[in-house]
C-alpha cells in the first residue's frame, strides 16, 4: 500500500479553528479524566492487563493522522461491550468488549476507531460547539461522560449539571463521526499490520450483542450508532483492500484467559477453563492453562488448590514457549506458598529473562517490602526506574521502602513524586511540603525537594491562571 491519504472521502466537517478545544485545553481536561482513572475502583489496576492495552494502543497510534499526540489507555472492570475516547488521547475500554473480541484484529479495530475520533477531535468539536461560557464547565462535562460513556445506565446520575443534562443527548457521535473513524481505523488497522477484516468482523459480534449483554443492544452501540450504511461503507472498503491472514498474539491469549479467569466466582471460571482443556475447545491451549491456573489461585486459601495451580504452571514451563506472564504467576505462587527463598529465586531469574517486565519489577518489590527488606527494594526500583520515568507506582514503592528505612523526607518526596504522576498537583504540593519541612535529609537532598517544590507551586499557579 503507498502513501496514506487521511482526507480521502472523508466528510468535511467545518472549520476546525472555530470548533475545536486549543490543546492545552483537550491536555487540562484528560489530565482530570486521568486523575480519576489512577483511584477508580472500577479501574483495572492489573499492569499485566495494562501494559498490553497501552502497547497494543501505542503501535496503533504510531500509524493514525497525529502520530505524535500522546495517547492512554486504560481498561474498565465492566462486563459490557464498551470503549470510549475524550479529549486529549484519554482511551476506556471495557473487559467485556476484550472478552467479546475473538481476534486480536477485532479489539485492534475498535481501538483503531476510538484513536480516529480523538485525531478527529470529535468529541472536542462537540464540547466546544456548546458555547459554554468557561473552560471549567467544559472539563466538567467532559468528566461527567466519562462516567455516561462507561456506564450509560448511569448517565442520569452523573451528569448532575444542568448544562451537562442539556448537552448529553447532542454528544452521541453523528453518522459523519463514526464514517470517518471507521476509515481512519482501516487505514490504522492496514497499515499497523492487523487484519482489516477485524472491523466488519466486531460488527457482526455487535450485532449479536444480546448474547454478550442484558438489555438489548451492547452499549458501544448507544454511544456509537451502527447503520446499515454504516456496515455496508466499511465491507465495500474491506474487499478492495489485501487479505491478511494475521495471528493473535500470545500476549492477546493470556490477558483474555486473565480477564477470564476473574470475571465470575472461581468455581464458574475453574469449570469453563477445565471443560474446555478436557473437550480441547480452545484456539490456544496454553492460554487456557493459563487461565485455569490463574483461577485455581483464587481459591489459594485451600491448599488443594495451590498444588493444582502448581502443577498447571507446571504444564506450561514444559509445554509453552517461555513467557513473562507465566513467570510472573510462578513467582506469585511461591509467594501465596509463604516461600520467601523460592520467591525471591524465581522472580530474580524471571528479570534475566525479561528485564522490563514491570509485573515482574512489581511483584519483586513488594516481595521486598513484605520480607522487611526496603534496602534491596529500594536498590531494584531505583535500577529500573529509568525504563518508566513516569510510572507513579515505582515512587509508590519506594516512598514505603524509605518509611521502613525511616527517612521521612526521602519517603514523602516519592510519595509526592507518585501523586504528581497521578496528575493530582495538590497532594503532590502537600507531600512535597512535607518533606522540606523534614529535617533527615542531608543538604543535596533538602535542596533538591525545596526546588521541586517551588516548581509544584509555580505549576499550580498557571493551573490556576
Amino acid at each position: 500500500m503507498g502513501a496514506v491519504s487521511w482526507a480521502n472521502d472523508l466528510p468535511e466537517l467545518g472549520d476546525v479553528a472555530q470548533t475545536v478545544l486549543s490543546p492545552l485545553q483537550e491536555q487540562a481536561i484528560a489530565e482530570q479524566i486521568l486523575r480519576d482513572v489512577a483511584v477508580s475502583d472500577d479501574v483495572v489496576q492489573d499492569i499485566e492487563v495494562t501494559a498490553y492495552l497501552q502497547a497494543l494502543g501505542t503501535r496503533l497510534v504510531a500509524h493514525s493522522p497525529d502520530n505524535q499526540l500522546k495517547f492512554n489507555f486504560f481498561v474498565v472492570q465492566d462486563s459490557s461491550i464498551n470503549a470510549f475516547a475524550m479529549p486529549g488521547g484519554v482511551v476506556g475500554v471495557h473487559t467485556g468488549l476484550i472478552l467479546a473480541a475473538s481476534s486480536e484484529s477485532e479489539l485492534a479495530s475498535v481501538l483503531g476507531h476510538e484513536i480516529g475520533h480523538v485525531t478527529q477531535h470529535h468529541l472536542a468539536r462537540m464540547l466546544a460547539a456548546q458555547k459554554n461560557d468557561t473552560f471549567k464547565n467544559i472539563a466538567g462535562i467532559a468528566l461527567a461522560l466519562l462516567v455516561a460513556r462507561a456506564n450509560p445506565q448511569l448517565a442520569s446520575g452523573a451528569l448532575t449539571t444542568a448544562s451537562a443534562v442539556g448537552v448529553q443527548s447532542q454528544l452521541d457521535y453523528t453518522r459523519e463521526h463514526e464514517r470517518e473513524a471507521d476509515r481512519i481505523g482501516l487505514q490504522i488497522l492496514d497499515t499497523g499490520g492487523f487484519d482489516v477484516r477485524g472491523m466488519p468482523a466486531f460488527f457482526t459480534t455487535l450485532q449479536r450483542g444480546t448474547r454478550f449483554a442484558e438489555g438489548g443492544a451492547p452499549s458501544f452501540l448507544r454511544t456509537h450508532p451502527l447503520t446499515s450504511e454504516r456496515i455496508a461503507d466499511v465491507d465495500n472498503r474491506v474487499a478492495l483492500m489485501p487479505y491478511r491472514q494475521v495471528p493473535d498474539s500470545v500476549d492477546f491469549q493470556y490477558v483474555r484467559a486473565k480477564l477470564l479467569a476473574i470475571k465470575d466466582v472461581p468455581d464458574m471460571t475453574i469449570a469453563v477453563f477445565e471443560q474446555n482443556i478436557r473437550e480441547r475447545r480452545y484456539s490456544n491451549e496454553a492460554a487456557e492453562h493459563y487461565g485455569l491456573a490463574v483461577a485455581y489461585m483464587r481459591k489459594s486459601a485451600q491448599k488443594d488448590y495451590l498444588t493444582k495451580a502448581e502443577k498447571e504452571i507446571a504444564w506450561l514451563k514444559n509445554n509453552a514457549p517461555s513467557h513473562a506472564m507465566i513467570e510472573n504467576l510462578s513467582a506469585r505462587l511461591q509467594v501465596v506458598n509463604n516461600n520467601p527463598q523460592q520467591a525471591a529465586k524465581q522472580y530474580a531469574s524471571a528479570l534475566k529473562l525479561y528485564p522490563d517486565n514491570r509485573a515482574l519489577i512489581y511483584g519483586y518489590a513488594e516481595h521486598f517490602l513484605a520480607i522487611k527488606q526496603p534496602d534491596n527494594a529500594v536498590k531494584l526500583v531505583k535500577e529500573k526506574q529509568s525504563l518508566y520515568p513516569y510510572d507513579a507506582y515505582f515512587y509508590d514503592l519506594l516512598a514505603q521502602a524509605y518509611a521502613m528505612q525511616n527517612k521521612t523526607l526521602l519517603s514523602h518526596q516519592a510519595q509526592g513524586e507518585a501523586y504528581f504522576r497521578k496528575y493530582d498537583l495538590i497532594h503532590a504540593i502537600e507531600q512535597m511540603d512535607i518533606a522540606n519541612k523534614a529535617n533527615d535529609g542531608d543538604f543535596y537532598q533538602a535542596s533538591i525537594v525545596e526546588a521541586r517544590l517551588k516548581e509544584l507551586r509555580r505549576m499550580q499557579g498557571e493551573v490556576k491562571k
